[in-house]
């Protein structure tokens, strides 16, 4: 092209050519990392979870919120508007006592509603395999056709029998007095029952929170209800009756919603300590599983036969953790990439020479050894390095002779004189492959015997491979 350039060379647009590859070459940190998944987004069970997993709720928490409306917003009226009132006229105490009672609700409640029951993690189809397999050994139908399995089994605790339940949905046998939540769709430990007013299921775990809640929301409602009553009294003797219904309106509104729910919440909270006191759970009491009607030695083996210890280990107890690791992470199955076969080969016009030097043992900054230093194979120094060549050479094709290798053969197992065809040559003049040993004389000190493969009977082949071979680890 004439100096000066022009002509068609500036109208020419250079692509850039990818150089990523998708074969196993490829190094692992060059690839795209792929984010980890929590353990909550593919959890099995019909839950919703918050805040990255933290919070865990039923599906259905319509319930659940308007019980969050009618606690704020009765609280709110009564501190709003009858607090003042009452903080002048009687003590100042009545806001204190109110708020701290709020507060202990709101507490209990939130921690009901956001934490694990007590879900029993499912089990992997690993261990349900191996389940079903001891079922059938159990029942000697390994040999048979289908046979769905048991749906029981017993066992004994404190002298009573108990019967543990197959769940077909998880796919375990549930411990005692654990239950399956159709609508959670989860196994719990010490299943209580699925509570909607609170959004979620109650279970061991969430158990004495669920109690605090709803004997602190009773102390909380008859409060508020006692002193909207005192209020609206006190107004009535200054100025009358109906008079004090027009200036305190929220106070009626108050009254109305206190005095339709006192009566359900301070009624379950009885239950419930009825329950406590005899470590019943709401499920075992419906059903009747300790009833006296069921047998004279039928008894509850879960209590402590004292009231007061029932209720300290129900109530003041550890808190067991959680099973489901609901915020771990899933560690996915990924094969490990198998070994090539063949080091040299695969090594091979595709690595720099640096990476070669590092991955092929072939590839060496010391000389080669000479025939003189390199043992018998069986005998005691095989672990003396192999013979070796110049760093920064390639590694010579497997299908090419290897000289130095030949050179050692010839060295060990000396030819017999009578073998004709041979040509006798010096280090020297001994031919080299294009590219592989040039500039690198054999350091031999003998006479170099370049062997024909043609000619090459079978114990030469043998030895020349096992050379070969033992040079490549």
């Amino acid at each position: 092209m004439p100096p000066g350039g022009g002509g068609p060379m500036k109208d020419c647009e250079y692509s850039q050519i990818s150089t990523h590859s998708s074969s196993p070459m490829e190094s692992p940190h060059k690839k795209k990392k792929i984010a980890a998944r929590r353990k909550w987004e593919v959890f099995p069970g019909r839950n919703k979870f918050f805040c990255n997993g933290r919070i865990m709720m039923a599906r259905q928490t319509g319930v659940f919120y308007l019980t969050l409306i009618l606690i704020l917003v009765t609280s709110g009226l009564f501190f709003a508007f009858d607090c003042p009132y009452l903080a002048v006229k009687i003590t100042p105490a009545i806001p204190v006592v109110g708020g701290i009672l709020f507060f202990f609700v709101m507490g209990t409640l939130l921690r009901t509603s956001f934490s694990d029951p007590g879900v029993l993690p499912r089990a992997t189809p690993d261990e349900a395999a191996d389940l079903e397999r001891q079922i059938d050994i159990a029942n000697g139908t390994s040999s048979g056709g289908y046979r769905p399995p048991p749906r029981t089994k017993e066992v004994i605790i404190n002298g009573q029998t108990v019967k543990l339940k197959y769940c077909f949905t998880c796919k375990i046998f549930r411990p005692p007095r654990a239950s399956h939540c159709s609508l959670c769709d989860n196994c719990v430990e010490r299943f209580d029952h699925h509570c909607p007013w609170v959004g979620n299921c109650v279970g061991k775990r969430n158990y004495r929170f669920f109690y605090m809640f709803i004997l602190s929301l009773s102390f909380l409602t008859v409060f508020i209800f006692a002193f909207v009553i005192t209020h609206v009294t006190l107004r009535s003797q200054q100025a009358g009756f109906l008079n004090a219904l027009k200036d305190s309106p929220a106070s009626v509104l108050e009254a109305v919603v206190c005095f339709f729910s006192v009566w359900s919440i301070v009624g379950l909270s009885g239950f419930h300590t009825y329950l406590i006191s005899s470590n019943q759970t709401t499920n075992e009491d419906i059903k009747g599983s300790w009833s006296n009607k069921r047998g004279k030695e039928n008894y509850n083996p879960y209590s402590y036969g004292n009231i007061f210890t029932n209720c300290c280990v129900a109530l003041c107890g550890p808190i067991s953790p959680s099973l489901i690791d609901r915020r771990g992470y899933i560690q996915p199955d990924t094969p490990q990439p198998a070994a090539p076969s063949n080091g040299m080969a695969a090594y091979g016009a595709t690595q720099s020479q640096s990476d070669m030097a590092a991955a092929t043992p072939l590839l060496q900054s010391e000389p080669s050894l000479t025939s003189d230093e390199l043992h018998l194979p069986g005998k005691p120094g095989l672990g003396t390095p192999c013979a070796s060549l110049t760093l920064g050479q390639p590694t010579p094709p497997s299908s090419m002779p290897n000289l130095a290798a030949e050179a050692t053969l010839t060295d060990i197992l000396p030819l017999k004189e009578e073998h004709v065809g041979h040509q006798f040559l010096t280090p020297e003049e001994a031919p080299s492959p294009p590219g592989m040993l040039v500039g690198s004389p054999l350091a031999h000190s003998r006479t170099v015997h370049v062997l024909g493969l043609a000619s090459q009977d079978s114990l030469h082949e043998d030895s020349v491979r096992g050379l070969v071979k033992l040079s490549s680890v």
